[in-house]
């Protein structure tokens, strides 16, 4: 288990983490340390646990909002997968379809051919 020491709000903790975590969890706590400067600088010092609530506030707001919105990008691509896998099942059956004609079509022609006979031409003693 790695130990990382980060700062927020002035303030230096140590943490644990898991190995090669290092760099992401004082990215993490740098990003936590801006939240809390930044809403400083709009309150003024209102108290270090308050401006950290807020800042925990102001963050678990934008993870729901993300969530939301990968709720909704997931319900519209399952749309999307539903949609195209119904026209590739269209476009199946109109291939089977014509398919089905042409072959039809080809037998007609062939069964016409041998109704109508011979050519003239191909007729014995012609020519």
């Amino acid at each position: 288990m790695a130990h990382v020491t980060v700062s927020i709000a002035g303030r230096t903790y140590r943490m644990a983490c898991d190995d090669g975590q290092e760099p992401h969890l004082s990215r993490l706590a740098a990003e936590v340390d801006g939240r809390i400067d930044q809403l400083r600088g709009s309150f003024g010092e209102i108290g270090d646990q308050r401006l950290s609530v807020m800042a925990a506030i102001t963050i678990a707001d934008e993870l729901s909002e993300a969530r939301r919105r990968i709720a909704a990008l997931e319900r519209e691509m399952a749309e999307h997968k539903a949609a195209r896998a119904a026209a590739l099942a269209r476009l199946e059956h109109t291939e089977r379809a014509v398919a089905s004609a042409v072959t039809a079509a080809a037998e007609r022609l062939e069964q016409l051919s041998l109704d109508l006979g011979p050519m003239p031409s191909d007729r014995v003693g012609l020519g």
